[in-house]
């Protein structure tokens, strides 16, 4: 998942934490325009701290290509919110009254939540657009919530880079 835009860029649905399925996944998300960038080297790779992501296999495409590379502290999910609340949604929003009878139907149904996910369905996040409009844009996200977090970050760079240090309302975006 892209995090500015909040778009899905690679996914794959597996019958195990085998290294090939999260490869799968790596080489889609590398076929978008932002992975094929030379060198790749603006890109951050972040990831819990499973068997897949940390195989010499999986880094060594990583490393190959210049992406930098993030994991979780302790594996903790809220150390990963964004990656948990896309599968919340995709599992429990979307594909919450399906039942499968094989993997090619679960693949099919992720296939299209997955399309409804960047295409139609609009997040908070990126101003109420969907994530495949907000691809199309550049510069500081619109929220439609605050985020402490970005909020703090600004304000700490603002202090760090004004002669006077006095605090300013530096806003986040949010309309609330």
């Amino acid at each position: 998942m892209d995090a500015y835009t909040e778009e899905i860029k690679g996914y794959n649905v597996g019958d195990s934490l085998d290294t090939r399925n999260s490869i799968f996944a790596l080489e889609m998300a590398l076929q978008s325009p932002e992975g094929q960038h030379e060198g790749a080297n603006h890109l951050i790779h972040h990831s819990d701290r499973g068997v897949q992501y940390a195989s010499s296999k999986y880094i060594g495409i990583l490393t190959s290509r210049g992406i930098r590379m993030s994991m979780t502290e302790s594996g903790d999910p809220k150390e990963n919110p964004q990656a948990e609340r896309i599968h919340e949604t995709i599992k429990n929003e979307i594909l919450r009254a399906c039942k499968f009878h094989s993997i090619d139907e679960a693949e099919e149904a992720v296939k299209r939540a997955v399309e409804f996910y960047n295409n139609e369905r609009p997040h908070m996040s990126v101003g109420m657009r969907t994530p495949a409009e907000a691809s199309k844009s550049t510069g500081e996200r619109e929220l439609r919530w605050r985020s402490y977090r970005e909020h703090a970050i600004k304000k700490k760079f603002v202090m760090n880079h004004t002669e006077n240090s006095l605090p300013l309302d530096i806003g986040s975006g949010s309309s609330g």
